[in-house]
């Protein structure tokens, strides 16, 4: 099993009984780790369902499942591979009686909280409402609720937040809702408060693998310690200098804690990296150098010399994208090298930046020059409004306390009942502390409410009803799809949005996003489905409603991704864990990347220590940049940046000069430059050529 490793890996897939630490340098195959890690488990006789591996994204957690799969076979089924939150909505659908949940409890989306908490603070306005929301989210990452924040204000703006706080988590609890927050706090609660449900727990997981450790909070800490207990047998693979998510709560402090939490803790480094050029890492390796270190270690490469780094300045911005489209130009038309390298692809080039707005020049260049891109990070399939209406009617099916559901599903698409109806539903729910959907059908209601009003109210229950009875008897992806079908023709959902749309091209985009997302929820039931071969596969069938209880986990399709044949464009934050051949690190600019700094930018003598925290990681977004490069990397700097609608001086960031790089070979060979001019002539003329020929 352990063939293919290098020592290091062997050594932290090897140890076995005891906690396990493992420090893995970008691009040194830690999922490689994990996965042959799980394998010697197995080996070593712990049953595959006694294994839980944690990862961060779903994204993560599908590949390691098809990792896992590929190198130990049938027995990877059995191993729990999952997200933190997926783990606590686990735990909570089998132990959250013990506070008070249903195990048909719902997962409120952002858009949902941003009402509730506009309703508990009594204001219209979304911004505030989303201050609140991310003053709450940081609350509760830290471990406390409502009257322990309130304990702790620090001005009356904190103790007016922690009030609403109360009201807030009064909602969620007559909701039987929950939001993303909670799925790790309220585990923690179980498993602190709860000895029967923390010793159930501690027995049902043998080992617990934990991907990404630099990324968790100090609640998620908390969880992960409840559930190895004294004997602390787990894996915590991760790597300091890749922290990049301090704004979230993930904190370098649980990885100080480690060593002092388990005193026989095994510490490995992985320092050999197998995707980068040794100029890319002596390059990475000297920006990281001034951050201090909890384990040092110096990421090495067998890979060779390669390209060296190259530095460009630009005068502004447009310019910068301009010379980035002439380098994907100039690469893709050279030939092959002698060492046999492919012809490139445009999948090989990824143009990397600090922030979502500096994309928009960049963009505009690639269309210029007719090159296809994608931009990563964007909207996700499941923020998209057809999809959260039809999650709205999901969610209701499965939790029909859920109010922020049964208002989605109530009045999309209409159904004749207004918001003067729906406000006086709402005020007698709360008056009898039921949920709308109890309150619809309680014998008092028609003393509040006129008799074609409570018809429509009465006739849209028994539908929901109906909706969760074949929901849960419809098994298997061809009955899912056909009930599916014959769903959305009830409620004349494709009429819906082509009356809510101008443009009938969007509307018909916005359908076909709907007949995608049913025919995947169709194809997580089960039953006999074609893989990717086309081949009939048979899997476990599960009913729609199973299905549909999952569905607020899920951010992406991640299964439907297709490896398009496009250019890159992503945020620094969003390309964490990818890779490509030829990387441009874009916009490397003071002000920019570092972000705007406190204390003149950071330059003072004496700087605060939260200013010089962002500072470090700050830098460690760099190193993230940097190491996401396999053969060439292109750092660039406007002399010119748009500020406002003014144009400002700009300096090339700090950390340019912290990679140390020879100048003599750091700026950008004027060769290329003539390359480059060439194959732009070469383009146009091709353009001229063909539309003379056109004419003729």
């Amino acid at each position: 099993m352990s063939s293919g490793l290098n020592l290091a890996q062997q050594e932290a897939v090897n140890y076995l009984h005891g906690p396990c630490l493992v420090l893995a340098g970008a691009g040194s195959g830690k999922t490689r780790v994990i996965t042959h890690k799980i394998a010697r488990l197995i080996q070593a006789g712990v049953e595959p369902k006694r294994i839980a591996a944690i990862t961060f994204t779903n994204k993560a957690a599908a590949e390691m499942r098809e990792r896992a799969k590929g190198l130990i076979g049938r027995n990877a089924k059995g191993v729990v591979v999952c997200t933190f939150h997926a783990l606590g909505v686990r735990m909570m659908r089998e132990d959250g009686a013990a506070l008070g949940l249903k195990p048909a409890f719902s997962i409120l989306d952002s858009d949902d909280v941003t009402r509730i908490l506009k309703d508990a603070g009594g204001t219209t306005d979304a911004a505030t409402a989303r201050i609140w929301q991310w003053t709450i989210s940081k609350w509760k990452n830290m471990g406390l609720n409502a009257a322990q924040a309130e304990a702790q204000a620090a001005d009356d703006n904190e103790r007016i937040t922690a009030r609403i706080m109360g009201r807030y988590e009064e909602r969620l609890a007559a909701y039987q809702s929950v939001d993303f927050d909670d799925l790790i706090g309220m585990p923690l609660k179980l498993l602190s408060e709860h000895d029967e449900v923390r010793a159930k727990w501690q027995a049902a997981l043998a080992h617990v693998l934990v991907d990404e450790y630099q990324d968790t909070n100090a609640t998620q800490y908390e969880v992960l310690k409840a559930l190895v207990g004294t004997r602390g047998r787990f894996t915590a693979v991760g790597d300091d200098d890749q922290s990049i998510y301090g704004w979230r709560g993930a904190t370098l402090d649980n990885l100080k804690r480690l060593p002092i939490d388990f005193p026989q803790l095994k510490v490995v480094k992985l320092e050999q990296n197998y995707r980068s050029t040794s100029a890319i890492l002596r390059a990475a390796n000297q920006v990281i150098g001034p951050n201090p270190k909890l384990f040092p270690k110096t990421l090495f490469s067998e890979l060779g010399e390669g390209e060296p780094v190259r530095v460009v300045d630009a005068d502004h911005e447009a310019h910068e994208a301009e010379r980035a489209v002439a380098r994907i130009q100039t690469l893709r038309g050279s030939e092959a090298t002698s060492q046999g390298e492919q012809h490139k692809e445009f999948r090989d080039f990824a143009i990397l930046y600090r922030a979502n707005h500096q994309a928009r020049v960049f963009e505009q260049a690639l269309r210029k020059a007719q090159i296809p891109y994608k931009v990563s990070g964007g909207q996700s399939f499941f923020d998209r409004a057809e999809i959260k209406d039809l999650c709205g009617w999901f969610r209701l099916w499965v939790n029909s306390d859920d109010d922020p559901a049964f208002l989605r599903a109530v009045t999309t698409p209409k159904r004749g009942i207004g918001h003067a109806t729906l406000a006086s539903l709402g005020t007698f729910a709360s008056q009898y502390k039921l949920s709308l959907f109890e309150a619809l059908f309680s014998p008092s209601l028609p003393s509040v409410l006129p008799k074609r009003a409570l018809q429509d109210l009465h006739e849209f229950g028994r539908y929901v009803n109906d909706l969760e009875y074949r929901a849960r008897r419809t098994l298997g992806a061809e009955d899912a799809r056909a009930f599916l079908t014959d769903w959305l023709k009830d409620i004349d959902y494709e009429k819906h949005l082509y009356d809510g749309e101008d443009s009938e091209q969007l509307a018909a985009s916005r359908w076909t996003n709907v007949l995608e997302f049913c025919d995947w929820m169709a194809q997580r039931c089960g039953g006999q489905i074609a893989d990717a071969s086309g081949a009939d596969v048979q899997t476990e069938r599960k009913s729609l409603l199973e299905v549909a209880q999952t569905i607020s986990l899920l951010s992406t399709i991640s299964e439907r991704e297709q490896d398009q044949n496009v250019v890159t464009l992503s945020t620094l934050h969003a390309a964490k864990g990818l890779e490509w051949p030829h990387v441009m690190l874009v916009g490397v600019t003071e002000g920019l990347l570092p972000f705007k700094l406190d204390d003149d930018g950071g330059r003072q003598q004496q700087i605060s220590d939260s200013t010089l925290e962002r500072l470090q990681e700050e830098r460690r977004l760099m190193y993230v940049g940097i190491t996401r490069a396999q053969r060439s990397l292109v750092v660039s700097w406007t002399k010119r940046r748009k500020k406002g609608r003014e144009m400002v001086a700009a300096q090339p960031s700090r950390f340019i000069a912290e990679m140390a790089l020879d100048l003599k070979t750091a700026k950008e060979d004027p060769r290329e430059k003539i390359k480059a001019l060439r194959a732009e002539f070469a383009r146009k003329a091709a353009l001229s050529a063909a539309a003379a020929a056109a004419s003729t």
